[in-house]
């Protein structure tokens, strides 16, 4: 593995009784990258994320981070070593405020995780950093609100500021714009361009405005294999990518330039 290259699957496969999810997939990541993995609906992204997170085990092939096999790893090793994953699912606290919630991540990568009985107070030398990180994605002013009241795409602002509490060099963004409206979708593809400055991060993301205007790299996946990887440019004139965004999505890729 190059200097380069932060994160390699080679061969990296998963069947389920028979169904092969990810089929014999070689990645390269490059350090301070951001690197977006697309495909329709069905073509194994998330079962790929589930395997470089330790979800779940591969049958075969192997994973390779900052030049070390962390195939058989658990997954709070890898989560030590710096590969945070983040989005698809909400990971904050609704009923915390949101500079609760980023202390909360900040008290977590201390490793005082469980130290709920301590005085609130304890937490204070915390917030100089949790507020930093919410102006990073631009929630100062919302500090104070409980997170249950937050508009959706700050909530997701707020899951970037939380993954970025526990100073991940590897971010895993799973569909961050998943579900967004137009203005959401602007600003939480603004931040993720904001946040990546001195980080690599590696998306999986549906929507091909955002992939088009942030990515560096492109990877598809159809079927569980990779058929197509380069920048956006070459990659979205592939005739077999094309083919594999029929209909809808067809159209989104074309209308992406």
């Amino acid at each position: 593995m190059s200097a380069e290259t932060i994160l390699e699957t080679r061969g990296l496969t998963k069947e389920f009784k028979g169904f092969v999810a990810v089929n014999n997939v070689d990645l390269k990541v490059r350090r301070g990258d951001i690197h977006a993995l697309i495909g329709p609906n069905g073509a194994g992204k998330t079962t790929f994320f589930n395997l470089l997170t330790k979800f779940l085990p591969p049958t075969r092939g192997t994973i390779a981070y900052q030049g070390v096999d962390i195939t058989s790893e658990r997954p709070a090793e890898t989560a030590r070593r710096g590969i945070v994953r983040s989005f698809q699912i909400s990971a904050v606290f609704p009923h915390l405020t949101a500079l609760e919630n980023v202390r909360a991540a900040l008290q977590r990568n201390l490793g005082t995780s469980f130290h709920f009985w301590k005085p609130e107070k304890s937490l204070y030398h915390l917030h100089d950093r949790a507020m930093e990180l919410l102006s990073t994605v631009d929630l100062q002013d919302f500090a104070g609100e409980l997170t249950v009241n937050l508009p959706y795409g700050r909530k997701r602002a707020l899951e970037l500021a939380t993954t970025m509490a526990l100073e991940p060099d590897l971010m895993l963004l799973d569909e961050p714009t998943q579900g967004m409206g137009h203005e959401d979708v602007s600003r939480v593809t603004q931040l993720i361009k904001k946040v990546s400055q001195g980080r690599t991060i590696l998306m999986v993301e549906h929507n091909m405005n955002v992939v088009s205007s942030i990515a560096d790299r492109i990877t598809v996946l159809q079927r569980g294999a990779v058929i197509a990887d380069g920048p956006y440019a070459e990659v979205s004139k592939n005739p077999q990518v094309i083919e594999a965004y029929m209909g809808s999505a067809d159209t989104e890729l074309q209308g992406a330039h």
